[in-house]
C-alpha cells in the first residue's frame, strides 16, 4: 500500500517544476513521514523533511523555490564572469580556425554513469540524438523501449546518447539495465550541467542535433512512430 501511495506522490510531482530546480524522489506515502529531493540547480541537492499530505507536500516544493529563487538572486552579483580581455593583435594574427571546428553545442565534457569520461567533441560531423531522462521518471520508463529500438535500427546513421540527471549514479545504472538501453552511452549529469546548456527544465526530453551543430529540442514523451518520424528526417535533412 505504502509503495501504491509513493508512486502516486511521485507522480503528481513530476508536474511541479522550476526553472532553478525539480523534485527528484519522495520517501513514502501521504500522511506519514514524507522525504522530498529537490535539485538545485544553483547549489547542488536540498533536502526537505516534513509529514506532509499530498497538498501539504506541494507548499514546501514552491516554498522551496522561493527560497532557492531568491538565494540565486543575491548571490548573483558576486557569480558574474568577468568580462574577456581582447586578444592582442599580435597573437590574433596566429590564431587560425580549424574546418572542423566543433559546434557551440557540442563544447562540452561529463562523465558516463559508469564513470568514464566524455567529450562531445567527438560527435561534431555526426548526426545525433540526446535524449534527457531521469531514473524515477514514469514517461521515461515508458518511451525507453522506443528509444532503444529506433537507436538499433539507425546506428549506422546516427548517436545517441543519453543524459541523465535528478538522482543519485545508482539509480541511473539500474535504470539502464532494468529498461534495456545499454545499447547507447548515458552520460551522468548529476550538477545539471548539460541539462542546461541544453535548455531542459524537465524529462523526458530530446535534441536533435545535425551534423553541423544545429539542434531542435523537443519536450515531452515521444511514441515510437513520432521518435522515428523524427530520426528519418535528421537523417534526410
Amino acid at each position: 500500500m505504502e509503495r501504491v501511495q509513493r508512486q502516486a506522490i511521485t507522480d503528481q510531482l513530476e508536474l511541479v517544476t522550476h526553472p532553478l530546480f525539480h523534485v527528484v524522489d519522495v520517501g513514502s506515502g501521504a500522511g506519514i513521514p514524507v522525504r522530498i529531493w529537490v535539485r538545485d540547480y544553483s547549489r547542488g541537492m536540498a533536502e526537505c523533511r516534513e509529514p506532509q499530505t499530498v497538498n501539504a507536500i506541494r507548499r514546501v516544493v514552491v516554498a522551496a523555490a522561493c527560497a532557492l529563487t531568491l538565494s540565486a538572486c543575491a548571490g548573483s552579483s558576486s557569480s558574474e564572469r568577468p568580462a574577456s580581455s581582447p586578444t592582442p593583435e599580435s597573437q590574433q594574427s596566429t590564431v587560425q580556425e580549424s574546418p572542423e571546428e566543433v559546434p557551440e553545442s557540442l563544447r562540452f565534457t561529463a562523465r558516463t554513469v559508469d564513470g568514464d569520461s566524455f567529450d562531445a567533441k567527438k560527435l561534431a560531423g555526426k548526426k545525433t540524438v540526446l535524449w534527457f531522462w531521469a531514473p524515477w521518471c514514469s514517461e521515461c520508463r515508458r518511451e525507453a523501449s522506443s528509444l532503444s529500438a529506433v537507436q538499433k535500427a539507425t546506428a549506422d546513421e546516427v548517436t545517441f546518447v543519453g543524459v541523465a540527471s535528478l538522482g543519485p549514479v545508482s539509480d541511473m545504472k539500474a535504470f539502464v539495465t532494468d529498461y534495456k538501453v545499454g545499447g547507447f552511452e548515458h552520460l551522468a549529469d548529476v550538477d545539471g550541467k548539460v541539462w542546461r546548456r541544453f535548455d531542459v527544465v524537465r524529462q523526458p526530453a530530446h535534441a536533435f542535433i545535425d551534423d553541423d551543430g544545429s539542434v531542435e529540442l523537443v519536450r515531452g514523451e515521444m511514441d515510437r512512430k513520432d521518435l522515428t518520424d523524427r530520426v528519418d528526417a535528421l537523417i534526410a535533412d
